[in-house]
């Protein structure tokens, strides 16, 4: 079942010249523009998975251009879970089809090296397109997560939304007068001591807090690594830097923390950690995550290497970008812009925060008045009191979030495997990160 997937995946992407078809019968001569049965020019659209989102962008998208054709092909049927080694098939079947020069004209990139095809010149720069449409709203757009996708001056995926990374600390402690902190620019190590000091006033006993907590050692690894991707993986040339003393220092300063019980991977009651890693994929999140953690939280930017920037980190998600051989790559585009639209951007399935500030403000809003006159629960069903500079703060994050780096989940993966013998002291800090070093080189290499 699964080789017929994969063989039917690169049948879709393998559109010119061949005897593909697919949905409404993709005909091409060459690389002519492809023609449906009645006329309408196609454009193929290859995707990991059908989603809701997808499904209904298509359908109000063709409604609205009777000329095109939007076909949409997903290497996974819907509803059909992702096991072990298929994230690495689809790769490999749009690298096959993307190389050949033929392939789809949208590409959905999440999970794909955009740096590596982007260098390639395998995708089209965006950023011309962006600035020259008149159809778009240029002052409407969240031109910060843009901004931050952008490679070498260009633009090569436009995601159909974003969600955002930031830290959540317990306001009943850290808005006291005593406790100094300036999130705008700190860094792990200084949150390491400020959250030393912290954790010592506690005690021990049933007063004891920790730092952070429910999570191992490899776990808190890969996601700081993953907030200073760029400082370990450069993205143009695909290049790793493991074997290098800052990430050896930053094994060592994990260890030392879970040593000395600053952190903890056991799991402990709400509230018993001073800070948590938030994950805001939606606006509701801002409210139902730390809430549900803290009783008075406080919206914090998230901790960062030294001698780098803070920020919001930005987790994009549904990235299109156009095929650079594409034949309809006006067609494409007219996709693209389409969902950067307020009404494909309202869509009730898309995921994330939507790229226009508008749509995000409308939100948020509501959730403000929902709030104020207590209609608004949590999932326990309590109502929640919310400060207005709650919401204030959190729309700051939003409109300056520009932290971004093209991340590989399996760079991740190798970090999470070798680091667990480091963490169990079976194994030096110079020992593991050699490993690692080896294994990304290998795995960038293929």
């Amino acid at each position: 079942m699964r080789k017929r997937l994969e063989l039917v995946f690169i049948c879709l992407l393998l559109t010119a010249g061949t005897a593909c078809q697919a949905g409404g019968g993709r005909e091409t001569v060459g690389r002519e523009k492809p023609k449906s049965k009645d006329g309408k020019t196609i454009v193929a659209l290859s995707v990991k998975e059908q989603t809701a989102y997808y499904e209904a962008a298509a359908k109000k998208f063709n409604e609205k251009h009777p000329d095109i054709e939007l076909q949409i092909h997903s290497f996974k049927p819907p509803g059909e879970k992702w096991g072990g080694g298929d994230m690495e098939k689809y790769a490999k079947a749009t690298n096959t089809a993307v190389l050949s020069g033929s392939g789809a004209d949208l590409l959905e990139m999440t999970d794909l090296p955009v740096g590596a095809y982007a260098n390639k010149k395998l995708l089209l720069n965006l950023n011309d397109m962006l600035e020259q449409d008149p159809s778009l709203n240029k002052s409407d757009l969240q031109t910060n997560i843009l901004d931050a996708l952008k490679m070498n001056g260009g633009l090569y995926t436009i995601p159909g939304g974003f969600m955002l990374r930031a830290f959540v600390g317990d306001g009943n402690v850290l808005n006291k007068p005593d406790v100094k902190i300036d999130d705008a620019g700190w860094s792990w190590n200084e949150f390491e001591d400020t959250a030393r000091k912290l954790v010592q006033k506690t005690g021990s006993g049933k007063d004891r807090r920790y730092a952070l907590a429910d999570d191992p050692p490899e776990v808190i690894l890969q996601e700081w690594v993953a907030d200073s991707y760029g400082e370990f993986i450069d993205r143009a040339s695909r290049k790793a830097s493991f074997d290098s003393p800052a990430f050896t220092a930053l094994l060592r300063q994990i260890k030392q923390l879970y040593d000395e019980k600053m952190m903890t991977s056991e799991p402990i009651d709400n509230g018993k950690q001073l800070f948590y890693s938030a994950r805001f994929m939606s606006p509701e999140d801002i409210i139902n995550e730390p809430y549900r953690v803290f009783t008075n939280p406080r919206l914090l930017q998230k901790p960062h290497p030294e001698g780098s920037s803070g920020g919001i980190r930005i987790i994009p998600f549904s990235e299109l970008a156009i095929q650079a051989n594409s034949p309809v790559k006006e067609e494409a585009w007219e996709v693209i812009a389409f969902l950067l639209s307020e009404e494909a951007q309202s869509l009730p399935d898309r995921e994330g925060f939507a790229l226009l500030k508008s749509v995000n403000e409308k939100r948020l809003g509501e959730m403000q008045k929902q709030v104020r006159n207590g209609s608004y629960k949590l999932s326990t069903g309590q109502t929640v009191k919310v400060p207005d500079d709650y919401f204030a703060r959190f729309k700051q994050f939003l409109n300056t979030a520009d932290r971004y780096s093209e991340m590989d989940v399996k760079v991740l993966s190798i970090i999470y495997e070798e680091s667990e013998a480091f963490f169990a002291g079976q194994k030096s800090a110079e020992a593991v990160a050699k490993l690692i070093q080896n294994r990304t080189t290998t795995y960038l290499n293929e």
